[in-house]
């Protein structure tokens, strides 16, 4: 089997991972911001409502935890947009009137999640989602066990 046919195997789950690897960063953050987990947000933890920190806070944990789950493949597009936008929204406002470059004024964070995100959205979820092992048990006959996952040989 030539290389790009084992990659092309590969791909949607490496996806799920990237998917997972990444949510789970962006839910952390948010945690941290809302919830002060993790130490807690540089400069303290915002007040409940505050515009926008603890509002984007609240947007990384949700949305980080619904990409990560993999909620359906509209859901998962439609959570990884918003965060992902979210952090273009951060970038621009924040960041970007320190210094042009990312590196510079500190933005890396946002737009790497920015740009992970919007990878998630246009791919979608991968073949390990909770969408995709729910159509897959309800696709089994009662008493059966799904179907196990494709051989990568």
């Amino acid at each position: 089997m030539d290389t790009d046919k084992r990659l092309d195997a590969v791909r949607p789950y490496v996806l799920s991972l990237f998917r997972m690897v990444v949510a789970l960063l962006f839910a952390s953050h948010g945690a941290s911001t809302v919830l002060g987990t993790f130490g807690g947000p540089d400069g303290g933890q915002p007040a409940v409502g505050h515009w926008p920190s603890w509002w984007a806070g609240l947007i990384q944990l949700v949305c980080g935890v619904l990409v990560f789950a993999g909620v359906g493949e509209a859901g998962t597009r439609v959570a990884a947009l918003l965060g992902s936008g979210s952090m273009a929204y951060a970038y621009f406002t924040v960041h970007q009137k320190h210094a042009l470059w990312p590196i510079e004024n500190g933005g890396e964070a946002s737009v790497m999640f920015c740009w992970s995100l919007l990878l998630i959205t246009v791919a979608g979820p991968g073949a390990w989602s909770l969408a995709h092992v729910a159509r897959r048990v309800l696709r089994a006959p009662a008493g059966a066990s799904p179907d196990p996952e494709p051989e990568l040989t």
